[in-house]
């Protein structure tokens, strides 16, 4: 069994297939899958215990600490038994995608393995990829697979908390249930409905941006949505918009399927 894991800045996710020679058709389909929290690490390791792993591939975002975490709990899922552990990185061209990143080291691994994931999914479409967690993350890939760069902006509810941290009057936002009318009539859809409209409006300008860049009409253009926060977001954009959830495991998955298939 291979194990892929997706560690971000507030969740972890975690995914198990039995092998990494799959069509299109497969990715994002697992044996096996899990989210959990952070903090909650242990029971990662408690739900994967008893798996026979013989190989891991771990995307971090989130330091050090968790990097430690990570291989503290495949030991224990595996009963202390090493596994092959491969930390993903980014890097100038892998799986179709090419890093157009000046230093392609720097690209967040997450949005590496979104952007290879993203490709594989829609090969030879020009794409913007979105990924709405912690951060709001907007890239833009080409029809040649071709990483042109991006955006990063603080997320749907990191937004919406730093409106609650520093002021002395706005209460924190729970939900984003935003009406058709972009005015609100009292303070907290007032501040849900600014934040989306920051949101999608972000994912909005890159659109037409990339589409320009191309000379695409815009509403052409294959918006990708991931993350946390994509649901809520979505029904704010215009044009061919689609959720896929997972997209950095799908990456990953794609990334052995193409690694395993070179051997």
């Amino acid at each position: 069994m291979l194990l892929l894991v997706d560690a971000g800045n507030t969740r972890i996710k975690w995914a198990l297939m039995h092998s990494a020679r799959l069509g299109v058709a497969e990715l994002g389909h697992w044996a096996g899958y899990g989210s959990v929290g952070r903090e909650d690490i242990c029971l990662m390791a408690d739900a994967l215990q008893g798996v026979n792993i013989s190989r891991v591939l771990i995307s971090n975002v989130a330091g050090e600490a968790m990097r430690a975490s990570l291989e503290r709990m495949v030991l224990r899922a595996m009963g202390m038994k090493p596994v092959p552990l491969t930390w993903f990185a980014s890097q100038a061209e892998l799986a179709g995608v090419k890093n157009g990143y000046r230093d392609p080291a720097q690209l967040g691994c997450d949005r590496f393995a979104a952007l290879i994931g993203a490709r594989a999914l829609f090969p030879g479409t020009p794409l913007v990829v979105a990924t709405c967690g912690t951060a709001t993350t907007v890239d833009a890939l080409d029809a040649d697979g071709r990483f042109r760069g991006g955006m990063i902006l603080p997320g749907l509810g990191l937004m919406a908390s730093s409106l609650a941290q520093n002021t002395a009057q706005l209460p924190q936002v729970p939900q984003y249930n935003v009406g058709e009318l972009p005015f609100a009539d009292n303070t907290r859809d007032a501040i849900a409905s600014g934040c989306i409209a920051a949101q999608a409006g972000a994912i909005g300008r890159a659109v037409a941006a990339h589409a320009a860049l191309l000379q695409l009409d815009a509403p052409r253009m294959q918006c990708l949505l991931s993350g946390g926060a994509a649901g809520a977001i979505a029904p704010h954009l215009s044009g061919l918009v689609r959720q896929v959830d997972n997209l950095v495991l799908i990456g990953l998955q794609a990334v052995l399927n193409v690694t395993q298939s070179s051997c």
